[in-house]
């Protein structure tokens, strides 16, 4: 099979992922074989092959937002049935044993592992996966504009219900890229006023397509305070930003994965019980959920595809913030060639 593999983290623009032949894997107990159609590129994908995450193992096939059709079960495996389509998300399993675990905090868990990151993901022909761990696909969305949902679309959708917002709440989100273009249509489905801080000129014509209330750069004075806000930029100082312009007792939630840093802020900003807090990851329960209402909204997904050989530039043209909405890489019988 045809894979874009990762020998070594470096900057994207130097062609870190390379086109590799490789063996189709075999699935052992409780795993399944998919046959990949498409995989969602994600900020994550970015920080991993730029070393900003040092990979878990080397060499690597990044990818965890795969729209899949299940070739082959494992040893004992009667599901998901062979031929089905199904999706693979950041969650690749959990223990089920430790204290996480136990009280139903699987994305916490001490043993966890992520698809694309300790095992090899969707940036290729075939790949394996945790038959417990797989969802179901709305049908109403194609392959393409399914494999968004399955972490930009979940894990905003768990920020959001971190974050709080109710109907009637003013919502900032900081940063407008894969995740915050689908948590803006959820926001509102749910009856909140979202304003959209962004310095990118596109991505702002993309907000205000989408209904936000109020679009500006970070510098630009907003008409109100916020009641809540989540922040999709993996800076700290924009999470300092935010935490300016929500009221008091108002929740700042980060969703990223890697932050650079946060810098010293004055304690005023955090006085008054506001609250700042990180997102980590997200259960089978929120794919669920998500999947469920991203089909009776219905969600609008913007996106821009790429062929399988062109991981590298889809990877780049995301740093350099020349996507609006998400990246698909679309893989065919050929290896995207």
């Amino acid at each position: 099979m045809n894979a874009m593999v990762l020998s070594a983290p470096r900057p994207v623009e130097s062609t870190p992922l390379q086109r590799q032949e490789m063996a189709i894997p075999e699935p052992q107990a409780g795993e399944i074989l998919l046959r990949v159609r498409c995989c969602g590129v994600c900020h994550t994908d970015l920080h991993i092959v730029e070393g900003e995450m040092p990979p878990a193992r080397l060499p690597l096939v990044p990818g965890h937002q795969v729209v899949a059709v299940v070739e082959r079960l494992g040893p004992g495996l009667t599901h998901p049935a062979p031929g089905s389509r199904v999706g693979v998300a950041w969650l690749y399993a959990s223990c089920g044993a430790c204290a996480a675990c136990r009280r139903g905090d699987e994305n916490l868990c001490e043993r966890i592992t992520f698809t694309g990151y300790h095992v090899n993901g969707g940036y290729a022909e075939y790949m394996l996966a945790r038959a417990g761990y797989v969802y179901p696909l709305p049908a109403s969305f194609d392959d393409a504009h399914a494999a968004p949902l399955l972490c930009a679309g979940i894990i905003g959708y768990r920020a959001l219900r971190l974050s709080g917002a109710r109907r009637g709440d003013r919502l900032g989100l900081f940063g407008f890229g894969a995740s915050a273009h689908l948590a803006l249509q959820v926001a509102r489905h749910w009856g909140c006023e979202v304003y959209v801080v962004t310095r990118s000129q596109v991505h702002r014509r993309l907000a205000e397509q989408l209904g936000a209330a109020w679009v500006g750069g970070p510098d630009a004075p907003a008409p109100g305070e916020l009641d809540t806000a989540v922040v999709f930029a993996p800076a700290g100082a924009v999470a300092i930003e935010a935490l300016r312009r929500v009221r008091r007792g108002g929740v700042v939630v980060i969703n990223a994965v890697h932050l650079d840093q946060i810098p010293a802020f004055d304690y005023g900003l955090l006085y008054w019980e506001r609250v700042l807090r990180s997102v980590s990851n997200s259960t089978r329960q929120d794919g669920l959920e998500f999947l469920q209402l991203a089909a009776s909204i219905p969600l609008t997904v913007q996106m821009q595809s790429y062929p399988l050989t062109e991981a590298n530039a889809a990877l780049a043209s995301l740093k350099h913030g020349e996507i609006a909405g998400a990246a698909v890489l679309e893989i065919t019988d050929d290896g995207g060639s």
